[in-house]
């Protein structure tokens, strides 16, 4: 397992790469060009900056997240070709720096969802939550005027120029089924998958957080069924998935332990992060310790030293503790918290299973 760690560039992120290199057994920075609107081609000299501050702090950039694709590529439009063009001269450049992984969505609109960003919790912590019912009622536009008030950094997935576009973006998703969506996305995999591979650079899609249809839009990325669909749409080991345990985890039917023995070998990219689910839908980030939260980490971790997984992993989003202030989720603290009780499950599995092959001879 390769530890990496999520970092949104100089100016734009509260935790430096100096920081970053201290947290044990982390080795390289999970990055992007967030000032780059989607389906922009990423200009070489901005590209070179951010492999130019890695190399001095010691750390690989070989793990992006995420080269955005563009809605009109899921909306199957016929502009969507120009972006794919796009996408793939992206590709090539960051083929030339030593990108190996490039993690994607295929969410409408909205790349994420939550209604409270600093929703307190028990010990005075404050974490990412989903209210459902607010989500039932609330006006989508209101929503996202709510969330660009909480930072002065961006918020992935929810860039102004882009959500400026709202009402025409909601428009042109009437009548988008689910069915729509999967073929859109078969259409820009038989594009991209036979590309990447040429230039060595896998594709990991992420799954849809949280994993159900929001605002009436179309979701696929789900569930365990619907990531071997997308998995199957275009088969190929550049073909491959981002488990995210947290965006999984919302929904207590998904069985993540399940999805790491069958999916092993399909798994370029994990985030692992733990989510408390409540009967009435609603959920909150805790911390990654087991007991915190509704998704088993022990188990996920232990499933992941069975397969003898040597993908990426990064942590997922923290609670905001000890009175940082930070992007929402994306403080220093917790997450080096998370990797370190990561790491911790990890060496005890392999000290067990070290005693077990011993004992066996």
């Amino acid at each position: 397992m390769k530890m990496v760690f999520r970092w949104f560039g100089e100016g734009n992120d509260t935790v430096s790469l100096d920081q970053i290199k201290q947290i044990p057994g982390t080795e390289g920075i999970v990055w992007a060009l967030h000032d780059v609107p989607a389906g922009d081609e990423w200009p070489m000299d901005k590209i070179m900056k951010v492999k130019d501050a890695a190399d001095k702090a010691g750390l690989h950039i070989k793990v992006v997240e995420s080269v955005n694709v563009h809605e009109d590529i899921k909306l199957g439009l016929p502009s969507r070709d120009l972006y794919i063009d796009n996408y793939k001269k992206t590709i090539a450049k960051l083929a030339q720096v030593g990108v190996k992984v490039i993690c994607y969505n295929f969410m409408p609109i909205f790349d994420w969802l939550r209604t409270d960003l600093h929703k307190e919790m028990e010990d005075g912590s404050t974490a990412l939550f989903y209210e459902k019912a607010m989500i039932d009622n609330v006006d989508p536009f209101d929503l996202v005027k709510r969330i660009n008030e909480n930072s002065k950094l961006t918020m992935p997935g929810w860039e102004p120029e882009r959500l400026q576009y709202l009402t025409q973006l909601f428009e042109a998703y009437q009548g988008v089924t689910q069915e729509h969506l999967w073929a859109n996305a078969k259409y820009f995999l038989d594009e991209i998958i036979p590309f990447a591979a040429e230039h060595d650079i896998r594709m990991a899609i992420h799954p849809d957080d949280p994993p159900w249809p929001i605002f009436g839009l179309p979701r696929i990325i789900t569930s365990q069924e619907n990531i071997r669909r997308y998995l199957q749409l275009h088969d190929s080991p550049y073909n491959g998935l981002t488990l995210c345990s947290g965006s999984l985890g919302a929904n207590p039917e998904n069985d993540i332990v399940s999805m790491i023995h069958e999916f092993a070998d399909r798994i370029l990219f994990t985030h692992i992060r733990n989510v408390r689910v409540y009967e009435n839908g609603d959920f909150i980030e805790s911390s990654h310790r087991t007991q915190d939260g509704t998704v088993d980490i022990a188990g996920v971790v232990q499933a992941y030293h069975e397969e003898q997984y040597e993908g990426y992993c990064r942590p997922d989003h923290g609670r905001h503790i000890w009175g940082e202030e930070c992007r929402p989720g994306y403080g220093l603290y917790d997450r080096a918290l998370g990797i370190m009780y990561l790491w911790g499950l990890w060496d005890a599995y392999q000290k067990a299973a070290a005693a077990e092959g011993a004992a066996a001879k």
